[in-house]
């Protein structure tokens, strides 16, 4: 097999967004011709017993998960699962294609092992997503599909947006994904309140019994994330993904005046939130850790503060193919040095 590390200098000399278009051909070759990648999916998808747990009525075969944004169209599906994630989130969709923002809009901060995006959920919208997930779904590992609404989209509508997309996906993927909290479309993040969130999934239930949860943004106080955060499991929210990209510039030493951060600078941030919130959330709420994860050890920080899965999206473009299948090997040795023989008897382990 190539070395990534020894191939990562030549493609990180092609424009991010042009790199990211070309991992999204070579993912997409599963779909046509799926036996030839076998033996790669035999090495890298690691389904061990003690990796496993039952989760939203699904079976998650390891809890490492791809974050939404990387495979906006659901046209990586099966190409993701044979770099070793146990589920996969496609998405952000939004009920009417959209371009996003204006190119440039997306970079890396190579030194901060960082990427600064500002996409703006471009997307081939809600028709093209439904007719792709119909081709696939149900798969054998578990599909999130994330949802947000259209930029031209007032606020005072932007309901509407996320019960049309509801309606229509609800069945064709294993759980769903309110996003309100990117911060490359205006306004979004001004739905992260009671009223909207309240009405929000007062609606979604009535139209599915698919488990929904919230992602929310990394850029509140502690207080205010988990007074979100409560209020949202009470009011119908099967689960908290915590967190999106931070709009802290401060991280970097040459920041982009657009978009969010993800990565590495985002560990800490990320983490403290998700912290926070699972002191008191965790046990009353499924909760998913995202945000700045690159290693085994991160990963199981995450899980023993209270996270049943964990998401990697910007580790992937730096550490490369491999990363999934060692980290996922990382956690076993992990969990067996724990004296543990189910990954569910580490989740929360640091807080009780």
């Amino acid at each position: 097999m190539i070395n990534y590390q020894s191939i990562k200098p030549w493609l990180f000399k092609l424009q991010p967004e042009s790199a990211h278009n070309l991992a999204e051909c070579l993912l997409r070759v599963p779909n046509y011709c799926p036996m030839v990648f076998n033996p790669f999916l035999k090495s890298h998808f690691i389904a061990d017993e003690i990796l496993t747990q039952e989760l939203f009525g699904c079976t998650f075969f390891n809890p490492i998960g791809l974050g939404a944004g990387f495979d906006k169209n659901a046209t990586m599906i099966r190409g993701v699962q044979i770099l070793g994630f146990g589920f996969t989130e496609i998405g952000t969709v939004t009920p009417k294609p959209q371009d996003g923002n204006p190119k440039p809009r997306m970079f890396r901060h190579v030194e901060e092992e960082t990427l600064q995006n500002a996409m703006g959920f471009n997307n081939e919208g809600l028709l093209k997503a439904q007719q792709k997930l119909k081709k696939i779904y149900p798969f054998t590992t578990p599909i999130g599909v994330n949802i947000g609404k259209n930029k031209l989209t007032p606020e005072s509508e932007a309901i509407n947006d996320y019960t049309t997309l509801i309606k229509a996906l609800h069945s064709l993927g294993d759980y769903l994904v309110i996003n309100i909290s990117s911060p490359n479309t205006p306004g979004l993040r001004d739905l992260q309140n009671e009223e909207f969130i309240t009405r929000l999934f007062a609606e979604a239930k009535a139209i599915t019994k698919k488990p929904i949860l919230l992602k929310i943004a990394p850029d509140m106080s502690k207080e205010d994330a988990v007074a979100l955060t409560k209020m949202a499991v009470a009011k119908g929210a099967d689960g908290i993904i915590a967190t999106n990209t931070t709009i802290d510039y401060s991280l970097v030493k040459e920041p982009k005046d657009i978009g969010g951060l993800s990565g590495a600078v985002l560990k800490e941030k990320s983490f403290e939130i998700f912290d926070a919130i699972a002191a008191e959330l965790y046990g009353k709420t499924i909760l998913i850790s995202v945000g700045g994860i690159d290693s085994a050890s991160e990963a199981y920080r995450r899980i023993k503060a209270g996270a049943s899965l964990v998401q990697i999206y910007s580790g992937l473009i730096f550490g490369g193919p491999d990363m999934i299948r060692d980290i996922n090997l990382g956690l076993i040795e992990l969990l067996k040095a724990d004296g543990y023989t189910n990954i569910t008897q580490a989740i929360g382990a640091g807080r009780k």
